[in-house]
């Protein structure tokens, strides 16, 4: 009986090629002789023109990445100059009262996000009367203390949503709701909601990092209005 007889595959030349690279030195003519597609129409082009044109393209898109780094980073620099200017405000709030009312008006004034409300609990009994201590459901501050990271996404009839100012509310297509502690070991005190008419502007898929640290800085400024021992008591329970 015959042997059987090994037919070659483009895959035992592809890895007879990898595996010796000195082919094409011993056989310079081949890389003038072959003839591929340029990719672009019908023309046929040698294998170095194509390596040339393979190499022209990845060159293109390394440097389209580059360009889209630097933009990046510049936004990012122009968003931490943004955050700085709203601490700086939030730090000159000389009575505690007026501090969430800074929050939010800061938020429109350094950040541009106009729709914004927030809701604290468990604040001194000082600040009973003030809209920023109203009522807050039971419902809504387990979903607050439920909030390993902002949730970002379709406004889904959220009650936070209705602290928004009465036109802001029936805009609100998309929403960031955010825990607010006054630092990273106590306890949720309030949520802070931004809303925004665009329905694509906050959503599930989005990068929350600039939110929790913006959460973070609202906390720690927030903290002034606990009642003395507050805090300390609450992380002893």
């Amino acid at each position: 009986m015959n042997p059987v007889q090994h037919l070659v595959t483009e895959d035992d030349i592809a890895g007879f090629l990898a595996s010796t690279p000195d082919f094409f030195e011993r056989h310079a003519e081949l890389l003038a002789s072959v003839q591929l597609s340029s990719g672009h129409g019908d023309r046929a082009i040698s294998l170095q023109e194509r390596q040339a044109v393979l190499l022209r393209e990845k060159i293109k898109g390394l440097e389209t990445q580059m360009v889209e780094m630097i933009r990046n980073g510049q936004d990012n620099l122009v968003i931490a100059g943004k955050m700085h200017a709203w601490t700086g405000k939030l730090l000159q709030v000389v009575q505690a009262r007026d501090v969430p009312g800074a929050i939010v008006q800061g938020l429109a004034s350094e950040l541009q996000i106009p729709q914004a409300a927030l809701r604290v609990w468990g604040m001194d009994d000082a600040y009973a009367g003030q809209s920023f201590a109203a009522h807050v459901s039971a419902d809504a501050q387990a979903f607050a203390a439920s909030l390993s990271a902002p949730y970002c996404g379709a406004n889904d009839n959220f009650e936070a949503a209705g602290w928004l100012p009465q036109a802001a509310q029936a805009q609100a297509q998309s929403l960031a709701l955010i825990p607010l502690r006054a630092d990273k070991d106590a306890p949720v005190c309030g949520l802070l909601v931004l809303a925004s008419p665009d329905a694509r502007r906050f959503h599930s898929g989005m990068g929350t990092e600039f939110l929790e640290r913006l959460g973070e800085m609202a906390g720690a400024a927030l903290s002034r209005l606990r009642a003395p021992g507050a805090v300390a008591a609450s992380r002893v329970a």
